[in-house]
């Protein structure tokens, strides 16, 4: 068999956390609330751990776990930001580049529309792409389910990665 490199790869993540009072909410960077947020070892920036998911798998490099485990006080707390700097840094020292990713938030409360501009700029600024290649789509859950009933979110993650020859 030879090795043909693909010019395009595409990764899917998928990342949910609980909700909790007395804790900061992030979702794509920024802070979208200062009285609930998620149950997590990092900060629980879930769009971000989706997007790092989408990112790693379009390499095959594994997950957020592999890469940064919950069972490590390095990532203790640590600022989301920071592990999607890392893996874009991966990513480009593998020689890729990223054209696009796309990301869609289940949420039901707090709405987050008006945050979307700012969390795309955010994460484009991170990614070194253009704000115009980071689509973010907020959505609530109808009020079914666990994300309905403001108990957690669910963020799934697309990334589309190009060989830079």
């Amino acid at each position: 068999m030879t090795n043909i490199l693909c010019p395009f790869k595409i990764g899917n993540g998928y990342d949910v956390h609980a909700i909790e009072s007395g804790r900061k909410m992030y979702l794509g960077g920024i802070l979208v609330n200062e009285d609930m947020g998620f149950i997590a070892h990092s900060d629980g920036d879930v769009a971000i751990h989706a997007l790092c998911d989408a990112l790693l798998g379009a390499l095959a490099l594994g997950d957020i776990g592999k890469h940064f485990p919950d069972t490590s006080d390095t990532w203790a707390g640590v600022d989301s930001k920071l592990l999607l700097s890392k893996v874009v840094s991966l990513i480009e020292g593998k020689g890729w580049g990223i054209g696009n990713v796309d990301i869609s938030i289940a949420l039901q409360k707090p709405k987050i529309g008006k945050y979307v501009d700012m969390m795309r700029q955010c994460l484009a600024e991170i990614m070194h792409i253009e704000q115009s290649c980071v689509s973010i789509k907020a959505s609530t859950n109808e009020k079914l389910g666990f994300v309905g009933r403001c108990e957690g979110c669910q963020v799934w993650a697309s990334a589309l990665i190009y060989h830079k020859n």
